[in-house]
């Protein structure tokens, strides 16, 4: 009776393994360990039997009881991907061939990681561009129309004779003036761009751009041909450099325009002599010190009241003093921005050409009126 018990009991354990696997281990242990207690005094072949049973029993729990201690290692593992399996379940249903689906754990977003493509953008259509000139040859000089290639002016070249008192009862003194024409010949100062029209289209800003652009760049190219023809046409200074600065060279070309009775309105220096001249000192170690009629009015330094303008068409140490009203810009054809679309091979390519240019020429009708000098020269 008593080996029918036992193994009643035995079955019930083995029930009790099968569905409770959850569940620690050491309840199924301490179960069988109570049974074997009960066993000890049975010794027939029923008995036995059950023990057998009973230690494969005990073999089963003891695989139970690795299996319960490995299960909790991996619970954290197992929770985050039970986790994102089920965050995850409608794209992984439709899993079939030529549809694939990726599967990531939840983790904190970063741009290099969370998204494609490009962030949204702020634009500013306005270009940053490259300065023009301070200051241009143009805006400095008078300027001249005409309707042909040349324009022709009437230079005084000299006289014979003079104008005096009459003495009494004498003949008067008799004077004769010469001429000069002096031809002046226009051409063109010109250059052009040329892009396409899908870049107009897709560059919205190359509108106001590439006028402004071409303007500046012709105006750069002007200076330094006008430059040119100042140089070669102003007369060149007798200034000796040796024992004075830069506003006493100036001061001195100013005293002798004057003293041939061409008043002098303007000054064109580099900026770094500019800035040179405001660095001037009293004597050497004595401190900064510019003469009296040395003054800025408005940022603009003056001498005497005469503007000095800052010109980087000008090379260093060089410089301009004159009456400028003796200089004339010669126009045949204004400045003309012009675009087409036919030109060249333009219309198959369609592409696009923006030309600018202007036939001018500078004419300097009184060299003597223009003073080029050297502050290092000796």
């Amino acid at each position: 009776m008593e080996a029918l018990e036992i193994k009643a009991a035995l079955e019930g354990i083995k029930a009790q393994v099968e569905t409770k696997t959850s569940e620690n281990a050491v309840e199924v242990k301490s179960l069988i360990e109570a049974l074997e207690g009960k066993m000890t005094a049975d010794k027939d072949a029923a008995v036995l039997e059950l023990k057998n049973d009973l230690k494969a029993i005990q073999d089963h729990a003891d695989k139970l009881d690795l299996k319960l201690q490995s299960k909790s290692t991996l619970e954290s593992k197992e929770d985050t991907l039970v986790k994102s399996i089920t965050e995850n379940f409608k794209g992984i249903s439709e899993v079939r061939k030529g549809n694939a689906v990726q599967v990531k754990a939840v983790g904190d977003m970063a741009l290099t990681t969370n998204l494609t493509g490009a962030q949204p953008k702020d634009y500013n259509f306005d270009v940053v561009t490259v300065p023009g000139q301070m200051v241009n040859v143009s805006d400095l000089v008078g300027s001249v129309a005409i309707s042909g290639g040349t324009y022709t002016f009437v230079r005084e070249s000299g006289a014979e004779g003079s104008i005096g008192a009459q003495t009494e009862g004498g003949t008067k003194l008799q004077t004769d003036y010469d001429f000069q024409m002096v031809d002046v010949n226009t051409d063109f100062i010109a250059g052009f761009t040329r892009y396409s029209k899908k870049m107009a289209n897709n560059l919205p800003f190359l509108t106001s751009f590439i006028p402004n652009a071409l303007r500046r760049d012709y105006a750069i190219a002007e200076n330094a041909a006008f430059n040119t023809v100042l140089a070669a046409g102003a007369t060149a200074s007798s200034e000796i450099v040796t024992g004075k600065n830069k506003v006493e060279m100036l001061m001195n070309e100013i005293a002798k325009q004057e003293n041939l009775n061409y008043p002098v309105n303007g000054i064109v220096v580099r900026p770094s002599d500019y800035w040179d001249i405001l660095k001037t000192e009293k004597s050497t170690g004595a401190g900064y010190g510019l003469p009296g009629v040395v003054t800025q009015d408005n940022g603009v330094l003056r001498i005497n009241g005469i503007p000095l303008y800052k010109a980087t068409w000008l090379a260093a140490n060089k410089y301009f003093v004159g009456d400028w009203s003796r200089v004339n810009k010669v126009v045949t054809e204004g400045l003309s921005l012009e675009f087409s679309e036919t030109e060249g091979t333009n219309f198959v390519k369609n592409n696009i050409t923006a030309r600018i240019e202007a036939q001018v020429a500078l004419a300097i009708e009184q060299p003597a009126a223009l003073i080029y000098g050297d502050f290092t020269a000796v």
